[in-house]
């Protein structure tokens, strides 16, 4: 990730609502949500949380798709792994395992 991307990720979760539908997605998993059931699990107005989803999706963090009459939305769980990334790849002068327990760090989507 590069590190305009990373800023843009930063600005986009930066904002309360936005780090909180982020969390929601990351435990909905692959499948996603619509966006009425990330209003009502976010306790946000349904009319706020186009504009939320709209700059998560504009950081690249969040993907939509249509499924019958219902949009969902889901982590861009590549994306989100890639900020991981690009927070940690200095680590301890690249030495990761001194900053994180490598053995039981797991990164989104990984065993």
């Amino acid at each position: 990730m590069e590190e305009r991307q990373a800023l843009a990720a930063f600005g986009a979760l930066s904002q309360e609502t936005r780090l909180r539908i982020l969390r929601l997605l990351v435990v909905a998993g692959p499948e996603g949500l619509a966006s009425g059931v990330i209003a009502d699990q976010a306790e946000v107005p349904a009319s706020n949380v186009s504009f939320h989803i709209k700059e998560l999706e504009r950081a690249g963090l969040v993907a939509s798709r249509r499924e019958s009459r219902s949009i969902l939305y889901s982590v861009d769980f590549e994306a989100l792994n890639g900020l991981v990334r690009f927070l940690m790849e200095d680590c301890c002068a690249g030495q990761i395992g001194l900053c994180v327990d490598v053995d039981r760090a797991v990164m989104c989507g990984n065993t």
